[in-house]
């Protein structure tokens, strides 16, 4: 029965009107919140948790609007849940309503005057007063309905679905109901939410039952049963609410079969109804009903033996359990059933009953139907109509007003680009001007590169041969200066053969040097795969009996596992010896030098580390140019071209890697150097 889902609704699904992210409230009033909410959790701690809030609140300074519409929302829950006050909460939800109308901004407001509404709604139905309360319920919803979570809506979706229902409006009871359905599953996952859900399930059946769709309504009828039998397992401990629900649903479904003439089917379900509720604790109310369904089945089939003993049964029942409408249906089958006994002064006694009973009835639902929302809706959406209207008249006001505005400012406008049209037209005239000189410059600018660059492979060609050409004579030279060391000369003798020996050798390795600068620059280089790990290791190895002239040491770090990488083996042995060389070269004598290769995601990174004089701050931009001043002689004199660090850095772009320095004078320096894994160009 929508009655009895009604009340457990009410029961399970009490509104949370103390939504703290309804609005924003004072800093102050975030405290009392708090506060009063856990003392409004606790049992018999609502009236001590009431009396706090009085207490607090009176010492506020300026409360926000939020703050005092917060305050009059516990009362009003207070009032209504605990002290059951319905006319103290019906001032409370009016006080909310004030509050809500002094919102500062347009979310507050809708929020702050949907939830008032509800609570409006509830108070008035707790004083049987149905017009005003569906009114509020009506407005409440559409303001909030954007606004407000599900989890609140659903409740209030479900008592659309009750006012539709009580004014007949079934097929809009059951859209009503199907929407709170959808709108429960904000609910948190537990008994209430499952109970509640299932009285939906059933409602929906019921509402088309009452519209004349026997089949939907058998529909939903099974699917509340089966949702019952669902959740047996969860909620075993409540098996005696769970028996209750069913026997309501099959309540309803024997009333269909009693509707489509299924007597044996009708007769058999609402038994089964009947046994369940009248149960101790369960719903006896909805069992008299029942028995009146079955009495009236009895009387259909002329049982009358049955229908007196049914009757006679339920009469001991209403006596000590009062119930207006079952009351109504045991007069009224009384007067048939002493009618067929032609106990004609019987019957006309049960009749009159009947029918007082039944003019109060219909005066009860007449109450209910006096206000139709469906009316309210029609005149709500009017009015809104209007206000958007009112709305849309002074937008189009303002419109007006920036039209005229822009109108003038359009005038202002031409008259000025009129004005200085012609300047505009002698500034096209030295901008077109200005545009051929560019132009010509620009011309020039490009004739001049192209030289440059021409000019600049005539310089490395030149450049090439020279040093080709020295290359051969100052090795003779180095050579025969060599030779000549070792035979017997004069002290002075020798250290002019020495000296003539060394410079050739540092001419010798000058040479070399621009050589492969200008071949570095100019010619492709031919890559393979490498292991990474064998190369450094030998360019390492090679150069150990270099360091260990200055007693140096060097310590190599390599990872597990080889990476093999698409370079030119040559180019990169030799980047990596320049690097280590210029380790050895500027360590003190007995130093370390460490050289250590990790494996990245997207290639190798090589590092070399001395703790040798460093590179000052002023050079370090410095070291990686051609023929750069930054150039220094070594911790033992050893000679600096200059060359060593530009080489390798063509090297390394040429291979699109990258490197880089660290350095300080006190730490020394590393170099490090990025490869990345690239494949072949197919």
């Amino acid at each position: 029965m929508l009655c009895i889902a009604f009340f457990c609704a009410l029961l399970f699904g009490a509104c949370n009107y103390n939504n703290k992210d309804d609005g924003n409230y004072s800093k102050q009033f975030n405290a009392i919140y708090d506060t009063i909410n856990n003392y409004h959790q606790l049992t018999k701690r609502q009236l001590v948790g009431t009396r706090y809030l009085d207490s607090a609140f009176k010492r506020l300074k300026n409360p926000f609007v939020n703050d005092r519409f917060r305050f009059y929302s516990f009362h009003f829950v207070y009032e209504r849940k605990v002290a059951h006050n319905s006319k103290k909460a019906l001032a409370y939800a009016d006080s909310m309503l004030a509050m809500a109308k002094q919102s500062v901004t347009r979310r507050q407001y809708q929020v702050n005057y949907a939830e008032a509404n509800f609570a409006l709604g509830d108070a008035y139905f707790d004083l049987s007063q149905f017009s005003n309360a569906y009114k509020c319920f009506y407005q409440g919803y559409y303001i909030g309905k954007r606004l407000i979570s599900n989890q609140i809506l659903a409740e209030y979706t479900y008592r659309m679905g009750m006012v539709m229902f009580k004014q007949a409006h079934y097929l809009d009871a059951a859209n009503f109901f199907k929407l709170s359905y959808s709108q429960s599953r904000a609910y948190k996952d537990d008994f209430r939410a499952f109970y509640q859900r299932q009285e939906l399930l059933d409602n929906i059946g019921e509402s088309y039952k009452n519209a004349g769709k026997a089949d939907s309504a058998s529909v939903y009828f099974k699917k509340t049963l089966e949702y019952i039998d669902s959740n047996n397992a969860r909620f075993n401990n409540l098996a005696g609410m769970l028996e209750t629900a069913r026997g309501v649903v099959y309540g309803n479904q024997g009333d269909m079969a009693l509707i489509t003439g299924n007597y044996t089917l009708a007769e058999q379900m609402l038994k089964s109804s009947i046994a369940i509720n009248f149960k101790k604790g369960n719903d006896n109310k909805d069992a008299q009903l029942t028995e009146i369904k079955l009495a009236r089945l009895y009387l259909k089939l002329n049982r009358q033996k049955d229908l007196y003993l049914l009757l006679k049964n339920l009469r001991t029942q209403l006596d000590s359990l009062p119930n207006n409408d079952a009351e109504a249906g045991w007069n009224y089958l009384m007067s048939k059933y002493s009618q067929q006994n032609n106990d004609n002064t019987a019957a006309l006694t049960y009749l009159k009953k009947y029918s007082a009973q039944k003019d109060s009835l219909v005066k009860l639902a007449n109450s209910l139907k006096r206000t139709d929302v469906t009316t309210q809706q029609a005149n709500y959406d009017k009015q809104s109509e209007i206000d958007s209207l009112k709305n849309n008249n002074k937008r189009q006001l303002i419109f007006i007003y920036i039209a005229v505005l822009l109108s003038v400012m359009a005038v202002i406008i031409i008259f000025l680009i009129f004005r200085n049209m012609k300047q505009s037209k002698r500034d096209m005239l030295a901008i077109k001007t200005l545009n051929e000189q560019i132009n010509y410059q620009k011309e020039n600018l490009v004739h001049t590169l192209n030289e440059l660059h021409r000019g600049s492979r005539e310089k490395d060609r030149i450049l090439r041969t020279v040093a080709h050409d020295l290359r051969n004579p100052l090795g003779g030279i180095a050579s025969l200066s060599a030779v000549m060391v070792t035979e017997d000369y004069t002290p002075d003798q020798l250290e002019m053969l020495s000296l003539i020996k060394d410079t050739s050798y540092n001419s010798l390795d000058l040479i070399n040097e621009i050589l492969e600068a200008t071949n570095s620059a100019a010619a492709p280089i031919k890559k393979e795969w490498v292991d990474i790990n064998a190369l450094t290791t030998n360019s390492v190895e090679l150069l150990r009996f270099k360091a260990a002239e200055k007693h140096q040491s060097i310590k190599l770090h390599m990872p597990e596992n080889p990476a093999q990488v698409f370079i030119s083996r040559e180019k990169i042995w030799r980047v990596i010896s320049n690097l280590v060389t210029n380790a050895i070269k500027f360590s003190y004598d007995g130093g370390s030098i460490t050289v250590g290769l990790k494996n990245h995601e997207g290639g190798v990174e090589i590092t070399v580390n001395d703790n040798g004089i460093g590179i000052p701050d002023k050079l370090k931009q410095q070291v990686f140019n051609m023929f750069t001043d930054a150039k220094r002689i070594g911790t033992a004199g050893e000679k600096s071209f200059g060359l060593g660090l530009s080489i390798c850095q063509q090297i390394i772009e040429k291979h699109n890697g990258k490197i880089w320095l660290q350095s300080n004078p006190t730490d020394g320096t590393t170099f490090y150097v990025f490869l990345p894994f690239e494949a072949p160009a197919v």
